[in-house]
């Protein structure tokens, strides 16, 4: 008899490859705007970028800034960075999320893994931090919106992961219980220390080992695949490197 009813998916570097796809779309804007050779390098600008938009998305996450906030200075700071000033920062912005919500490439093994769960009877959601305008593009012209009963998109909600209320709406929403819902997610910080701290399950995307763990959590980690820890509210906490790894678990 299987565990789980209600699986509540990530969406960015979860399913949808967010790194691959981010880098192509702001490569596209920045050409669009004949601001590419203005720069040292596309590479060198993108490492900036991407530092300076985490640690927004960190102050967003807690509330420390407004979406406006997030959107003007992502651009602004790391565009400055480079001696590029007095652009229209949140026109830029609108046109990165734009070229983002065309891209399309999934993680191996994506659509195959959802079409497996969702023929055993598997109800599956998502619980994406993100803005609305953008989220839902992604999730259609990606091939992926059909598989899911439920969206939940923290700018609509009015609050973001680990925060506990995006997951007690989310729950509520979907009349799942927390003894057989789990969360399946990319981000330590965000996705499995909000189930965690919630009281329910949740599944690690390693991704090989480019989405990092806590050095305490991987020290008692012993080994990356079809395994479990309880961590916290006698909660399993299961890794996988692979989205097709889905499969065995559930």
């Amino acid at each position: 008899m299987r565990k789980y009813d209600h699986l509540f998916f990530d969406l960015d570097n979860t399913l949808w490859d967010f790194t691959a796809n981010s880098y192509r779309a702001m490569e596209l804007t920045l050409g669009q705007n004949e601001i590419l050779p203005g720069l040292s390098s596309f590479d060198s600008y993108f490492r900036v970028y991407e530092q300076i938009n985490k640690s927004l998305w960190n102050d967003y996450h807690s509330r420390k800034i407004t979406k406006q906030t997030l959107i003007i200075e992502r651009f602004s700071k790391s565009l400055q960075a480079f001696n590029i000033s007095g652009l229209d920062w949140a026109g830029l912005n609108g046109q990165y999320l734009g070229n983002m919500a065309l891209q399309t490439e999934l993680f191996p093994g994506t659509i195959e893994t959802l079409t497996t769960l969702n023929a055993r009877g598997y109800q599956l959601h998502i619980i994406t931090n993100g803005f609305s305008e953008v989220q839902r593009d992604k999730l259609r012209n990606s091939g992926l919106a059909g598989f899911f009963s439920k969206i939940f998109i923290s700018e609509e909600i009015h609050t973001t992961k680990p925060h506990r209320k995006i997951f007690e709406h989310a729950l509520k929403t979907t009349n799942a219980k927390k003894g057989t819902s789990i969360m399946i997610g990319d981000s330590w910080e965000t996705d499995i220390e909000g189930a965690l701290e919630f009281g329910i399950d949740q599944i690690m995307f390693l991704n090989h080992g480019l989405h990092d763990i806590p050095d305490a959590v991987k020290s008692i980690q012993t080994s990356p695949n079809c395994t479990y820890l309880v961590l916290k509210h006698q909660t399993r906490t299961w890794f996988i490197n692979e989205i097709k790894e889905l499969i065995t678990i559930l």
